[in-house]
């Protein structure tokens, strides 16, 4: 799959590594129970729920989307070690090109264990990455039943706010931000 990603873009959400049927899909996040679309959108960080097929769409809002390990599995537990040490040389080296804002991980575990940080917790890290400052936001698998829909959105929140970016829900008076869909 393709990193929808650009020079200096506000954010980029840090995926573990892509799904089997998102792979096959090729399009992130593209499985019915994963939640980064709704959450996306009920933080603020996209006018409208977008599908998949939208992730290009992303860019035009100052961000992107990548993966820690770029090969696909079924389960992120299918990974080793080796691979998270690659992917996160990999990401690092990338990152110093495109210069992001802010690297928004998916998820501790990825971060944990790419990284070294054992201890680090969902929200800003002390870190950075190729001058870019680090959160990490709960991984939005349909999974993760620790943070269901609405704290998962406030977690995205949070982040949006660190990042000085607008509501994009609050268009302007009178405005109509379109269906959910996106059709």
């Amino acid at each position: 799959m393709d990193d929808i990603v650009g020079d200096r873009l506000d954010v980029i959400f840090v995926g573990i590594n892509p799904g089997l049927r998102s792979a096959v899909r090729g399009h992130s996040f593209s499985t019915p129970g994963n939640r980064m679309w709704p959450a996306l959108h009920r933080s603020g960080f996209t006018p409208h729920q977008f599908r998949p097929e939208q992730e290009r769409d992303l860019l035009d809002l100052g961000l992107g989307l990548t993966t820690l390990v770029r090969r696909a599995t079924a389960r992120a537990s299918d990974l080793t070690r080796e691979e998270y040490l690659r992917g996160a040389e990999d990401l690092l080296a990338r990152m110093e090109i495109l210069r992001p804002a802010w690297l928004a991980f998916l998820g501790v575990t990825g971060y944990r264990t790419a990284f070294g940080f054992r201890q680090a917790r969902t929200g800003p890290q002390s870190a950075t990455i190729a001058g870019a400052h680090v959160w990490i936001v709960p991984n939005p698998s349909g999974l993760n039943a620790h943070y269901p829909p609405a704290a998962l959105a406030e977690e995205f929140t949070a982040l949006r706010i660190a990042a000085g970016l607008p509501d994009r829900t609050q268009g302007p008076a009178g405005s109509d931000p379109g269906p959910a869909d996106g059709r």
